[in-house]
């Protein structure tokens, strides 16, 4: 398949610029993978879709403040035009890998100073837009992210972050920092809904995997495998590989909330789908056509034309299903992307 094939036609109105209020009061297109049938819901009916004898496996990533604006440091000393630097993870040594812009300035050498307390030096250009960073003012890296970083909204959200954001581009399980984009399938849930969830006898397995540049890059081939995916990190607990395997063992279904959550445990299985507990980095690139091991049910957002995470839920729920389900959305109003609204493939 060719990269124009994920190609749809969507009204701008219908990108989502705020959350709802209700976090599960999203709307939710269900799909049938085994017919294509469609029908239509509300997010909280998820607690009636996962069977009791089922697992739910959810990331619990946490979106760090990665975003850094500033200024570009002149030869003299003095302060240039504005720059922006997106922190991707911390590396051995203390270092951290970025993205910046404009990033034809942001050379070796080049300093981005962010307040009287915090500064940042470019290190090294490395490929994919990627450059090695370091602190180099009083604050550290974390200690500069908590006073001046700003949530990561990302650029189809035309509006800058408000405190409300904090919030609600956080799941409300998220856990371990890392992420610089939300795991946005997981932004439906709320503690309620997963309690009640367990309450059915539904287990729940957590996973992490840090979302980074990896799950966000376009796509700019037309030819899909000579696309190359940033790796990412990502861990599977003991516990949690025991709770998939045993569940699935006896007839249960793995779910998976998320793209993130599809590619870790796509990563960490063997063909006859046993779940290994693992860490490390992933670059798993999934699109059609791809046999999948692993998981047997995915919770997902509407996702950007072109985009990976569209071509992995094309490969899981089926090419047409799965575009034909797009159009639906679309002549019914949906809301698309991060805020949006969510879809089942079970």
């Amino acid at each position: 398949m060719k990269l124009s094939d994920f190609s749809y036609e969507l009204p701008s109105s219908q990108i989502a610029q705020e959350p709802l209020a209700e976090r599960a009061a999203s709307r939710l297109l269900i799909l049938e993978r085994a017919t294509g049938a469609i029908r239509h819901g509300v997010f909280s009916e998820i607690a009636e879709l996962v069977a009791p004898k089922d697992v739910l496996v959810l990331n619990t990533s946490r979106v760090i403040p990665a975003r850094l604006r500033g200024k570009r440091e002149a030869g003299n000393g003095k302060r240039e035009a504005p720059a922006e630097l997106l922190l991707v993870r911390e590396i051995p040594g203390g270092d951290w890998l970025a993205l910046g812009h404009p990033g034809g300035k942001l050379k070796p050498g080049r300093r981005v100073i962010v307040g009287d307390d915090a500064t940042v030096e470019i290190v090294e250009v490395l490929g994919g837009g990627l450059r090695r960073v370091r602190f180099v003012g009083s604050l550290d890296a974390r200690a500069t992210l908590e006073k001046y970083g700003e949530v990561p909204l990302p650029p189809y959200i035309r509006r800058p972050p408000s405190r409300e954001d904090r919030d609600r581009y956080q799941t409300v399980y998220a856990i371990r920092d890392g992420s610089v984009a939300a795991p946005t399938a997981g932004l439906h849930f709320t503690p309620e809904l997963l309690s009640l969830v367990q309450a059915r006898g539904t287990a729940l397995a957590r996973i992490d995997l840090h979302v980074g540049p990896g799950t966000f890059k376009p796509v700019e081939q037309d030819e899909l495998d000579r696309h190359v995916m940033h790796p990412e990190a990502y861990e599977i607990l003991r516990d949690s590989a025991h709770t998939i395997n045993e569940r699935r063992s006896r007839g249960g279904r793995v779910w998976a909330v998320g793209t993130t959550t599809v590619r870790t445990l796509e990563t960490a299985a063997t063909p006859d789908g046993i779940v290994h507990p693992q860490s490390g980095e992933t670059n798993l690139f999934i699109y059609p056509p791809y046999t999948f091991h692993a998981v047997d049910a995915v919770i997902t957002n509407f996702h950007l034309p072109g985009s990976t995470l569209l071509m992995l839920v094309c490969a899981f729920g089926g090419y047409a299903s799965v575009m034909h389900a797009y159009h639906e959305a679309v002549r019914l109003g949906y809301r698309f992307y991060s805020y949006g609204d969510a879809m089942v493939i079970a």
